[in-house]
Order: structure tokens, then C-alpha cells, then sequence
């Protein structure tokens, strides 16, 4: 019989955590002489009691996690996080819907940044923070996540990053509990740095905090309607920039950094092809606003560069409308939201480790057709890539891609246009927040989508935070059979 107890405690602790976070924006709220705190205090008090219960009913649940309870303790943890994260947004009437509020959390807390809410610049300095926060909670569990989890359950090649530490399921909970301490810090670290230097920049000392936390997240939301591009900045934008590719780095290599390996960073080939990457795009994008009159020089450099390591990065800040730009930067950057960034970082996307995998087979492949006697090895970072890592990736880039086409169909039947559809279907499952055309281009906002297109870009962004297998699992008949 499947036990849940495990699962529910983790819940329970995880909502517990939650409910405290709630109080930061009460605190603010009641700083600012604004009554929304009570909201934040009541429902505070409602998921520390919700997750207090469940702690306290699972106690004496065993110590270790089987594969299946992993599996479903992964998504059940970002569900109920939604569920309750949306509460204060309802019923501070920031949202008119229960389905508003649960996609502004889910968005939050998957670091994807699209937002149903209009009118930030006037918006109570509470929804603002906790907007924020949800995005800061999303940024750090998905670092623990990959590093602790999804390696262990094998999901689309994400054995590749496998620590000893994590070699087995029962090692899960005490080890991530050990390795998030270290990972906190560091994340504080790096936004309380990038707060200083937004402050120092000119913005605000409320918006220095909220948007530090959602550029080191990776996530994007803002408390202007109208992103960075409210500052209109070139410091503001190249800090911006600096602390997104910051964001999209392989957290286990600033630990190791930090233990005496200072070039550990740049001799990972993951790395360096996510820096190349970045490269060839934004020169390509820089060209290409030269020669069509967008803009000029260094002007144009900043433009290109902020717009495309936002969308790669998957943050989905704007400092322009780049629909505006042309046909070929609109579709250029489709293709960019599709990457991501590095395994074990806050970025989303496919992640440019898959690519490399891909292209290594790919190239092998090729060898052996040139060269039928030849002997060809694919290697990622200097080791060998076994067949089992190879499967596992060309699946998940399969199945990437089906799940993409197969939410762009739903939400054009839902009645959106093919646009629409098609480019919202990418940003949700890629995470990256803002999509394509007047609507939900970086200049429009998802509000106007009907709700079941709301709750299916939620789906969306859940399976593609979690990596697809993570969720679609749940659904085969045989899994719960086991």
C-alpha cells in the first residue's frame, strides 16, 4: 500500500515555511499604514495551522522515500505551495479569481514571471513583496531540486550531475536539508549584492530588494507594469544582465568555488556553451537592430543583450517591446526561449547540457557514417556520455517538443489565436514568462485569456519547472500499481 505520511511531511513543513513568509509582507503592509496585512496575517495563520496539522499527523512516518513517493512528493509540493501562496493574492483582491491568484502563484513560484495582475505601479507594497518572495522560495527549491531529487530519479539525463550524496532515495531528505543551508547563503549573498548595486543604480530601496530577488531567481516579476524598462537605465539593465546570467550558473560550482576552486566555473563545458550561446544570439540580434534602424551602437548592444539573456535565462524582464523589432528578432526569440540555461541553477528551459548531449550524438553519428570503421565516443565534460544518458535526453527533447505542441493545440481551442496559443504555450513550458503578439507580448499581460487557458498555462508551467517526467509519471495507470 502507497504510504503517504513521508509526503505529507514534507508538506506540512514546507507550508509551515511558507506561512512564516507570509508574515514579511504583513510586515511591510502594516508599515505602509496599508490593512492588506491583516489578509497576510490571516493567511499566514491558516497554512501554518494547514501545515503544522499535516506535520503533526505524519510524525513517526518512515525516514526514507521510495522512488514512487519521491516522484509524487516532488509535484505535490509545488501544487500545494500554489494553493495556498494564492490565498493573500484573492483575497486582497488584487486578482478577481481564485484561478488568477493560483497562476500568479504558480507563476511565481515556478520562476516563470507572467503576471495577470495590471496596474503593478499602484499595487500594495505586500502583493508586490510576496510576489517577490514566491519568486525567491521557486529560485531556491528549484536549485535543491536538481540537485537532490531530479538527478536521483533519472529525469531526462539529469544522472549526469548525480553527487555521491544522493545515491540512493533514503538520502534525499537529510541531504537536501544539509545542502540548502549552504545553498541559502549563497543565494543571499548574491541578492543582497545585486539589491546593493540596484540601489546604488537609483532604484528605490523596496524595488532595489523585490527585484534582486527576482533576478537572482530568475523569475521576473516586477512592481512596474512596465518591467525595467520603468528605470530606463543602462546601469540598471547591465546589472540586470550580470545577475540573470548569475542566476542561470551551476549553484554546486559556486560551492565549489567557494572551497578553493576558483576556475571551476569556466572549465565546465556547460558553461562555456552557455556563454557562447549567449554570444553568437546577441551579436545576432545587435546586427540585425543596426541594419533595420532599431537602434544604434552601444545603445543597441545594451538592448540586444538585455532582452536576449532575459529570455534565454527564462527571467522575462523587458526593457523594450522587441515585437516591435521585426519578424526575425520575434522569431529568433522564440527559438532562445526554448534553451535555458545550466542543470542546477534557477534558469529553465531544455538547459544547454541537453543541447550539448544532443549535438555530441549527433556528431557521433555523423563520424560513424563518414567513417563506418571508425571508433566514436560522446563526452560531456570530458566523460564518457553511456547510452543510458543519451536515451534519457533524446527522450526528454521528444517529449519537450510534443508537450509543447500538444498545449499550443489546447489553448487554441480553448479560443486563443494562433499567436497566442503557440508562443504562450512555449513561454509556460519553457518558464520564461512574457510570449509573442499584443496580448501576452512583453508589452501586453496574460489577464485577458479566458480561465481555462489560465489553468491549463499552469499545467504548463508546472510540467516544464519539473521537468516534464516528473509530473506525466503521475498519470500512467502502471506507476501507482508498482
Amino acid at each position: 500500500m502507497f504510504d503517504f505520511r513521508p509526503i505529507l511531511l514534507v508538506i506540512g513543513v514546507l507550508l509551515a515555511t511558507l506561512g512564516c513568509a507570509m508574515m514579511v509582507p504583513a510586515i511591510v503592509d502594516l508599515a505602509a499604514a496599508n490593512d492588506d496585512w491583516r489578509i497576510f496575517a490571516a493567511s499566514s495563520l491558516l497554512t501554518m495551522m494547514v501545515g503544522g496539522s499535516l506535520w503533526a499527523g505524519s510524525r513517526g512516518a518512515p525516514a526514507e522515500l521510495t522512488l514512487r513517493q519521491a516522484f509524487v512528493m516532488t509535484a505535490s509540493v509545488w501544487v500545494a505551495l500554489s494553493a495556498f501562496g494564492a490565498l493573500p493574492l484573492l483575497w486582497s483582491g488584487i486578482v478577481p479569481s481564485y484561478t488568477d491568484a493560483f497562476f500568479e502563484a504558480m507563476s511565481g513560484l515556478t520562476t516563470t514571471g507572467a503576471t495577470v495582475i495590471v496596474g503593478l505601479d499602484y499595487a500594495p507594497p505586500g502583493v508586490l513583496f510576496w510576489r517577490a518572495i514566491l519568486q525567491w522560495l521557486g529560485g531556491l527549491g528549484i536549485i535543491v531540486m536538481a540537485i537532490s531529487v531530479l538527478p536521483m530519479l533519472r529525469v531526462g539525463g539529469m544522472q549526469l550531475f548525480k553527487a555521491e550524496a544522493f545515491d540512493a532515495p533514503e538520502k534525499i531528505l537529510p541531504r537536501a536539508t544539509q545542502i540548502s543551508g549552504i545553498m541559502t547563503l549563497i543565494f543571499i549573498a548574491l541578492t543582497t549584492l545585486c539589491a546593493a548595486l540596484y540601489y546604488i543604480a537609483g532604484m528605490q530601496l523596496t524595488d532595489a530588494i523585490m527585484h534582486a530577488m527576482t533576478t537572482v531567481a530568475t523569475g521576473g516579476f516586477s512592481s512596474k507594469d512596465a518591467s525595467i524598462g520603468h528605470f530606463d537605465s543602462a546601469f540598471i539593465d547591465w546589472i540586470a544582465i550580470v545577475f540573470m546570467c548569475g542566476g542561470s550558473l551551476p549553484f554546486m560550482l559556486y560551492i565549489k568555488t567557494l572551497q578553493g576552486e576558483p576556475g571551476s566555473l569556466f572549465r565546465d563545458s556547460q558553461v562555456r556553451m552557455f556563454f557562447i550561446l549567449l554570444a553568437g544570439f546577441i551579436l545576432t540580434i545587435w546586427l540585425y537592430e543596426h541594419a533595420t534602424g532599431v537602434h544604434d551602437g552601444l545603445d543597441g548592444l545594451r538592448y540586444a543583450a538585455f532582452n536576449v539573456v532575459s529570455i534565454m535565462t527564462g527571467t522575462g524582464y523587458a526593457n523594450a517591446d522587441y515585437n516591435a523589432w521585426g519578424p526575425f528578432s520575434a522569431g529568433l526569440f522564440f527559438v532562445v526561449m526554448f534553451i535555458g540555461g545550466c542543470a542546477g541553477s534557477t534558469s529553465c528551459g531544455i538547459k544547454v547540457f541537453r543541447i550539448q548531449v544532443v549535438f555530441a550524438n549527433l556528431a557521433q553519428h555523423l563520424n560513424r557514417t563518414i567513417y563506418p570503421n571508425g571508433v566514436f565516443v560522446p563526452r560531456f565534460n570530458g566523460r564518457q556520455l553511456g547510452d543510458n544518458v543519451i536515451a534519457a535526453v533524446q527522450s526528454f527533447v521528444f517529449l519537450y517538443i510534443f508537450c509543447f505542441a500538444a498545449l499550443a493545440i489546447a489553448l487554441n481551442m480553448t479560443g486563443l489565436d494562433d499567436l497566442t496559443a503557440i508562443s504562450g504555450a512555449a513561454t509556460a513550458i519553457s518558464n520564461v514568462g512574457p510570449g509573442l503578439g499584443e496580448i501576452i507580448g512583453p508589452a501586453g499581460n496574460f489577464q485577458p485569456l479566458n480561465d481555462t487557458a489560465k489553468w491549463l498555462l499552469s499545467f504548463g508551467m508546472l510540467l516544464g519547472r519539473l521537468e516534464l517526467f516528473t509530473v506525466l509519471v503521475l498519470f500512467i495507470p502502471q506507476f501507482w500499481r508498482m
